[in-house]
């Protein structure tokens, strides 16, 4: 059991929300849906209270709390990508159905948590050897949704692509 356990406070979703991310991330599952013992501020009894779940490996709970406090980017979860195609995969698993794309790499998922789906090669580019290709590929970041792993390489070599 891990020592620290985040805990969401979702808005009567949390069962919902666990079932979405857990069918999106490899090594993860429901572990337990714990019920209301008696009437809540946020349900009846025999609601669902809590969902334990594991996403990559990393225990989560998931608690419905009612409408009291929302979600927003000063916490989020840094998914660490392969490649391009593993980006793209999360990215649009993590929009669909109402997420919405922010910048540099960040999305708010449609229950209003915050997702950084960051390709391995970019903090290699943004801490590589060249301070210039470095500075370059920062730039292009910047400029950008969903990370697009070719343009910041293109933008550290300072090569256009196909050139």
């Amino acid at each position: 059991m891990s020592k620290i356990t985040p805990c969401l406070w979702f808005n009567g979703q949390a069962e919902e929300a666990a079932t979405f991310y857990t069918s999106i991330l490899p090594d993860s599952r429901i572990d337990k849906i714990n019920r209301a013992a008696a009437d809540t501020p946020s349900g009846p009894q025999g609601s669902v209270l809590t969902v334990d779940f594991t996403l990559g490996g990393q225990p989560f709970i998931g608690l419905n709390g009612g409408p009291d406090f929302q979600f927003n980017a000063a916490i989020s979860f840094s998914i660490d990508c392969q490649d391009q195609a593993e980006v793209d995969r999360y990215w649009e698993k993590l929009v669909e159905g109402g997420g919405e794309h922010s910048v540099c790499g960040w999305l708010e998922d449609r229950y209003g948590v915050s997702w950084q789906v960051i390709p391995r090669r970019l903090p290699e580019l943004l801490n590589g050897p060249d301070p210039e290709g470095a500075a370059r590929a920062m730039q292009a970041m910047l400029q950008m949704t969903k990370i697009d792993v070719a343009k910041i390489e293109e933008a550290y070599s300072g090569v256009p692509l196909g050139a």
